[in-house]
């Protein structure tokens, strides 16, 4: 099943070796409890210093309110289903990505490892590679990173649009054991990222621990789904700082 972490929030990642008793939907509801169904239909986002700069992706559904193609201008994720199951996911585009929505210079959320998870079970630090460029050998270096991830005390919103498109119920059946039989890589990997509640910050520290560049991110919510956002994305080194007004719209609205 291609491309399963398109929609599993803002991010996919690399597994670590634990066993998680719980199913996904069960985590989910111990942290937020009862939340209402909300099914994102748009997301908005424009460069405060360069409007031309916008990115506008879209989430389309069928009669049954299941998630069929997200589409960000470019590429296009589509969702298919056999007997009411998600049955294939295809396409090539990182669509629900928060480093591709807000131009990181990192990937943390493609090729990371969950180093800890928070007390609400959401992965708070992950660790990365980078390719540092050696001026003196003229050869690079792998060089470890870490991503250091803050929540809202608010619900993951992208939760109730990944069930509409079949995603909880296939991590639902996932466990990450690896005693148990294998299981497809890139499943195991949105499981292990799966965030309980919504980012508010990633911080990326170098080998160092020193802060190389920091995403921001302040909500404003009507109730539990955040309806904008503004984001500020700041490189230490003063370049690449970046300000983006970001617009969710759900079904109905």
């Amino acid at each position: 099943m291609k491309r399963i972490n398109h929609l599993l929030l803002l991010s996919s990642i690399a597994v670590i070796n634990f066993s998680c008793e719980k199913s996904t939907s069960e985590e989910f509801e111990d942290v937020n409890g009862n939340v209402e169904t909300k099914l994102i239909t748009s997301i908005d986002v424009m460069s405060v210093e360069d409007p031309d700069e916008s990115n506008n992706i879209l989430f389309s559904y069928n009669g049954d309110l299941r998630l069929t193609s997200i589409y960000d201008g470019t590429e296009t994720t589509n969702f298919t289903y056999e007997d009411g199951n998600l049955s294939n996911v295809t396409g090539n585009g990182d669509n629900g990505n928060v480093e591709e929505l807000y131009e990181s210079p990192y990937d943390a959320f493609e090729t990371g490892q969950v180093e800890e998870y928070d007390e609400n079970g959401n992965p708070s630090v992950l660790q990365f590679i980078e390719y540092d460029y050696d001026y003196m050998t003229g050869e690079e270096e792998v060089v470890y990173y870490t991503a250091e991830i803050s929540y809202d005390n608010k619900p993951n919103p992208f939760y109730k649009t990944a069930e509409a498109a079949g995603m909880i119920d296939v991590l639902d059946q996932i466990k990450l054991n690896f005693a148990a039989a294998p299981q497809a890589e890139e499943i195991l990997r949105a499981k292990a990222l799966f965030p309980n509640n919504n980012p508010s910050q990633i911080v990326y520290k170098n080998a160092e621990g020193e802060i190389e560049y920091t995403i921001n991110l302040s909500y404003t919510y009507d109730g539990d789904y955040p309806t904008a956002a503004t984001v500020s994305s700041v490189s230490a080194d003063g370049g690449d700082n970046v300000t983006y007004l970001t617009t969710f719209t759900y079904y109905g609205d």
